[in-house]
């Protein structure tokens, strides 16, 4: 590893969880600052309407939860260079989300990490997510 890096990072490794269970409240104020006004994401009966079993958590919250995952593992000093992900299943108002993940990838020379992540949601821990951070740990 280079100098910067402080601690031993392996292949397979697990990254700690991130959690977070998101209220109605909780979206309607992400959705505010991300303008975002979809009524999805707020009106339940809306997003009835549309097909939906109640009002969504929005793609960038998802992304939000990634890149929280990969700051937290690239630590204090550390870098996180890319973070991205695809979205698999709606996850709805009330719905546990958790960031899990494990490290595909260690380039001795550079330090830089690449991590698999997915996101798994509600009671039948769903893959609501899948997706790659790259980083440099501190």
């Amino acid at each position: 590893m280079t100098g910067r890096q402080t601690r031993q990072v392996v292949v397979g490794q697990a990254v700690l969880p991130v959690e977070l269970t998101p209220d109605a409240v909780g979206l309607l104020r992400f959705g505010a600052v991300t303008r975002n006004a979809h009524r999805i994401h707020y009106d339940a009966e809306f997003a009835r309407s549309e097909g939906l079993a109640g009002a969504v958590v929005m793609a960038q919250l998802h992304g939000c939860l990634f890149h929280r995952a990969a700051v937290e593992f690239a630590g204090v000093g550390g870098e996180v260079r890319e973070v991205g992900w695809r979205n698999r299943a709606p996850a709805y108002v009330g719905d546990r989300l958790v960031v899990t993940g494990t490290v595909r990838s260690v380039d001795a020379v550079s330090g830089v990490v690449t991590l698999d992540l997915v996101e798994r949601c509600g009671a039948g821990d769903v893959v609501c997510c899948r997706g790659r951070a790259v980083v440099v740990p501190g």
